[in-house]
């Protein structure tokens, strides 16, 4: 009798869904299954939520060094506790020493999900996103708050949700470090103190992979974002390779602009010269709300944005998990 209940036992565990914390930190019904992990782990509610919360008048327009940015760091700080993702220091919250005392304090929130390989959890890839805005803008009637969904609330829920999925499903070979940076529009502040303490710490990085305004899907492209220093590297067509369609293509503005230069992404480089490149869908035409009070969540499309961040799964599955160093710059 008892071997009749363990096998009805193990029957119904290995037939229903495992229950996969939210961003929120609640546990749901998800597609993971036993042996069998969906990649649609992000859904159009779920990055929606994230996107709204980070992009409310509550939190001001995230400005470094704030007490709205501050709350979205306990935020995002939750998130990677619920979601199975440890802090890489001792903490989540990475204090940035290169910010200026009198305008408050700033975090980088800085996460972990050791790989799975003896050998290649030795060597890192960075998933990042700056998580801060300006503040306040010019007022549009009563408002002057520059809420920053598309930059960079999108980029951080991209991030959180990556990081949901790794630190549910511990598929990875490679370490992950799931970075959030503060003091980006101040000048990378936040990746620049980042890449120092880890390049004095002897980290072994692999690459960097950033991402940075994909609220809102590009208009009358074959692939689905585009690469900053796409020359730089083989990025593309290894991203393209694993997700088996164009997902990574080449926008000529992104080098007029010398975008490679001026996201996350770079400092990365500097320190480290591995490759380290930005991923976005903001292609000049189809977003008039740069650092202005109109980035509001509710311009956002979710259905993209939850479509890319499952598109990317099997691509960071596939970088983290290859034999070699597959990724080069030229």
């Amino acid at each position: 009798m008892k071997k009749i209940l363990l096998f009805v036992l193990i029957a119904v565990v290995q037939s229903c869904g495992v229950k996969v914390k939210g961003p929120d930190g609640i546990a749901r019904n998800s597609n993971i299954k036993a042996k069998e992990i969906s990649k649609d782990i992000a859904t159009p509610a779920g990055v929606n939520e994230i996107v709204s919360y980070l992009a409310s008048d509550e939190l001001q327009g995230r400005a470094s060094g704030s007490e709205g940015i501050n709350e979205a760091a306990t935020y995002i700080a939750n998130a990677f506790k619920a979601n199975g993702v440890s802090p890489y220091f001792g903490a989540y919250r990475d204090t940035l020493t290169n910010f200026k005392k009198d305008l408050g304090v700033a975090y980088n929130v800085v996460g972990f999900v050791e790989g799975n390989d003896p050998e290649l959890k030795k060597e890192f890839l960075i998933i990042g996103a700056h998580y801060d805005h300006i503040g306040k803008a010019k007022a549009n009637g009563d408002d002057n708050i520059a809420n920053g969904a598309n930059d960079n609330a999108s980029g951080t829920a991209t991030v959180m949700e990556l990081a949901r999925y790794f630190g549910t499903a511990k598929t990875n070979k490679r370490s992950i470090i799931f970075a959030l940076f503060s003091a980006e529009e101040m000048g990378l502040l936040g990746s620049k103190h980042l890449a120092e303490k880890l390049k004095s710490s002897n980290l072994n990085l692999y690459a960097m992979l950033n991402f940075e305004m994909v609220g809102l899907p590009m208009l009358d492209k074959e692939y689905l974002t585009y690469v900053t220093g796409y020359d730089l590297s083989n990025l593309a067509a290894i991203s393209n390779t694993y997700a088996g369609e164009k997902i990574a293509g080449f926008l000529p503005k992104a080098g007029e602009f010398r975008l490679f230069m001026r996201s996350d992404n770079h400092p990365f480089h500097q320190v480290f010269n591995v490759p380290s490149q930005t991923y976005s869908t903001f292609d000049f035409t189809n977003f008039e709300h740069y650092h202005k009070v109109g980035d509001e969540a509710q311009l956002m499309n979710y259905e993209h944005m939850a479509s890319l961040i499952n598109k990317f799964v099997p691509v960071i599955e596939g970088i983290a998990n290859a034999a070699t160093k597959e990724i080069k710059y030229n």
